[in-house]
């Protein structure tokens, strides 16, 4: 049987590494398409030198648009990959274009779709992500959740309670893994930081960035933060556009960068004193790495890291925000219990549920 991976943007390749890993240890034949969602060197290509994901197989090279053009090429180039290779499940992580593209191609194709980072919800679907994940769920045959919270939500939606299977974060096992050789790498260094004595901030959440008027309320609310403690800000491009458009100006004690490298990034969160961002997946990766993170959100989809991690959501009032970073500054985070598996094995659970699944489909009486 063929398993087709699909990846496009940053996010999916921490979550499909360790699961490709895993799948090979079972010498399950697989293909990899990379859909270009994310194109450039920093976003893109260096993961596949840094998690030593192998090469993709076909490169769509979709590049940049706005979500509907983006979401019609991606759909047009994979519907041309299962007209071609004919997978017999395809795999989609987490909630960006490349996953709704892909799944909603599998789907009308009549393949099988697997979904990793199933069944989040934050509850606003203002968010073009949450679009994403509920389309994507409700095309899928497995689903792969994090969380409990993910259980709960697709029963709620009505998904048969044997598609659902409880394994743990994929992304937490790609940063447990790298985790050491990340921090050995001192990158807080190369910008002129000290560990535990810096913020590390990013943005780039549509409802922050693309409102002027919040993003200059948010970057005034920053220059406060940096008046304390320096700030390390690796800017998204589609941020950079939009600071430039609000002819701020350079601000004391905010250093900005291009967007880094896995392992570069990884190791400044890990000594970070607390990191602010508007990423759901930074909200786990904090928590995993038991550093204190400030959400520039009023909701959440993954609730654990609030109630069992470092997390906080303290959305985009400058009273909230600078109040919340004050606590922080005055407690250590202090040890956490770890959301349950989120142990670095969810790769190998997730590899053995389609392993298992594989194996009933080639069953007699199974077409």
């Amino acid at each position: 049987m063929l398993i087709c991976n699909v990846v496009g943007a940053r996010p999916n390749f921490m979550k499909m590494a360790p699961l490709i890993e895993a799948l090979a240890a079972r010498n399950m034949t697989q293909l990899l398409v990379h859909t270009g969602q994310h194109y450039d060197q920093a976003m893109s290509q260096v993961f596949f030198d840094e998690l030593g994901m192998p090469r993709p197989d076909i490169h769509l090279e979709v590049g940049s648009d706005n979500q509907a053009r983006q979401t019609a090429k991606i759909m047009v180039g994979f519907d041309e990959v299962c007209e071609q290779r004919r997978p017999d499940l395809v795999v989609v992580a987490g909630d960006v274009n490349s996953t709704v593209a892909s799944a909603l191609v599998a789907a009308k194709r009549g393949i099988l779709v697997a979904h990793v980072e199933a069944g989040l919800r934050s509850g606003d679907r203002g968010m073009p992500e949450e679009i994403n994940r509920i389309v994507t769920d409700h095309l899928a045959d497995l689903l792969f959740t994090t969380e409990a919270s993910g259980n709960e939500n697709l029963k709620k939606e009505g998904i048969a309670a044997e598609k659902i299977h409880f394994v743990g974060n994929c992304m937490v096992d790609t940063l447990l893994k790298h985790k050491d050789t990340a921090v050995s790498r001192q990158p807080w260094i190369g910008h002129g930081l000290e560990p535990g004595k810096y913020v590390l901030l990013t943005l780039h959440r549509p409802s922050n960035v693309d409102d002027t008027g919040k993003l200059r309320q948010i970057m005034q609310t920053v220059a406060q933060i940096a008046e304390v403690m320096p700030v390390l800000f690796p800017v998204h491009p589609r941020t950079r556009n939009c600071i430039m458009q609000l002819q701020l100006g350079a601000i004391a004690g905010v250093q900005l960068c291009d967007p880094l490298p896995y392992l570069a990034f990884v190791g400044l969160m890990a000594k970070a004193r607390v990191v602010l961002t508007d990423s759901g997946g930074i909200q786990e990766e904090t928590t995993a790495l038991n550093v204190s993170c400030l959400t520039l959100r009023r909701n959440t989809e993954r609730p654990v890291t609030v109630t069992n991690g470092t997390n906080r959501l303290v959305g985009d009032d400058a009273a909230t925000i600078l109040t919340a970073f004050q606590e922080v500054l005055r407690h250590s985070p202090g040890e956490i219990h770890q959301p349950p598996l989120w142990d670095g094995a969810a790769a190998v659970r997730t590899a053995a549920v389609i392993a298992a699944w594989c194996a009933g489909l080639r069953a007699p009486g199974n077409p």
